[in-house]
């Protein structure tokens, strides 16, 4: 599993951060970040990496998280979750089947964004009960 990162030029600080945690935990990282383009175009840079590899994850930080989270909706078969602390980032794996979170950097600290990203990329999906909501979800858009 690649966990395909990115931000805008608000998020890139703690992007870095995550992305060097990642790594250090053993993480295969692709950084697809590109500082000149704003936090649309380089959400779809990470859904488009998505869309070729169904086993990898992603995560994209901007100022606030939100942004991206409507982007990342806006694609068909994109399931997406805006998060500021781990359980959220876990249970949207867990019971979601979320390919990809979002974080704002003047939202979450350092710390706490390590642990998010943590928590997010060692989830997994449960399946059972909640696929009917998954199916649901990926008919969308």
């Amino acid at each position: 599993m690649t966990i395909i990162i990115s931000a805008d030029t608000k998020g890139v600080q703690l992007k870095d951060v995550i992305k060097e945690d990642l790594l250090a935990s053993g993480k295969e990282v692709l950084d697809v970040t590109d500082t000149t383009k704003d936090f649309v175009d380089n959400t779809l840079a990470v859904a488009s990496k998505l869309s070729q590899d169904t086993d990898s994850l992603g995560i994209v930080v901007d100022a606030y998280g939100v942004g991206p989270f409507m982007v990342a909706t806006k694609i068909k078969g994109m399931i997406a979750a805006e998060v500021s602390d781990e359980r959220s980032a876990y249970m949207t794996r867990a019971h979601n089947n979320a390919r990809m979170i979002t974080l704002g950097a003047e939202i979450v600290g350092p710390g706490l964004a390590k642990h998010i990203a943590a928590d997010f990329v060692n989830g997994s999906y449960d399946a059972g009960r909640h696929q009917i909501r998954v199916d649901m979800l990926n008919k969308m858009c």
